[in-house]
């Protein structure tokens, strides 16, 4: 089975689904992962962290361009722990994907749906504080919509750890549980490569706090260790 999984930053496939990549792969699916945006160009620093300028220098944007291309490497390096070899990174602005029309975000999106042929379609959860994941939703729901002799028979969405949790006026619902026991040292081990965007417990971003919240949607499912995505659309032959 062909799977296609569309996040909008480097390190959200690990966060929101890296234990079901490795199961994927593990058990001889393919897996494609498209990566739309840079991930860190928003923060506007030349540490890797958040910073509450906007403009910046030439000087500045040369060393982002950098880090942009560094964190590129860790998620290259991710998913080979992941058990992924085809990653694609698209070039949309970080966190001001809103500004891009959802058309042509949409076409990028159906590109790749068209000459990688995936059945099911992972994404985000339109309920997120990040304005890149909800444009990501939209643009997949929109290309996978139901036609005649489509190939995306399903589309699933998943939250991200430091971003759908902290959305609190609207709540993600999953309604698909899968067992990541033997899986969740990988996803542990896929985010540890982003050593620029790990952080220390308590903080969602963390390894303790991935097992943590890997640990509660265990006692929801009735596994030792879950992840949790919600069904957007079956088509069923």
């Amino acid at each position: 089975m062909k799977t296609l999984v569309i996040v909008a930053h480097p390190d959200d496939e690990v966060l929101g689904m890296g234990g079901t990549i490795k199961k994927l792969t593990k058990n001889k699916n393919q897996v494609k992962i498209v990566i739309m945006a840079t991930g860190i160009a928003a923060r506007r620093s030349t540490n890797f962290k958040n910073s509450s300028k906007y403009d910046v220098t030439k000087d500045d944007q040369k060393i982002i361009d950098k880090q942009i291309s560094t964190i590129k490497s860790h998620a290259k390096k991710a998913a080979k722990i992941l058990g992924v070899t085809d990653i694609e990174f698209l070039n949309f602005p970080d966190n001001e994907m809103d500004t891009v029309s959802n058309l042509e975000i949409t076409k990028s999106v159906e590109k790749i749906i068209q000459k990688f042929k995936p059945e099911v379609v992972y994404t985000h959860t339109p309920f997120d504080v990040n304005i890149d994941h909800v444009c990501c939703y939209n643009a997949v729901l929109t290309a996978t919509r139901p036609k005649k002799n489509i190939i995306v028979k399903k589309v699933i969405s998943f939250e991200v750890p430091s971003s759908t949790e902290w959305n609190f006026t609207s709540v993600f619902k999953p309604n698909i549980f899968v067992d990541i026991s033997n899986e969740i040292t990988n996803k542990i081990k896929a985010l540890e490569c982003y050593k620029t965007e790990i952080e220390k417990y308590p903080h969602p971003r963390s390894p303790k706090a991935l097992q943590s919240i890997g640990n509660r949607w265990g006692t929801v499912s009735g596994y030792s260790v879950a992840e949790a995505f919600s069904l957007i659309r079956s088509l069923e032959d």
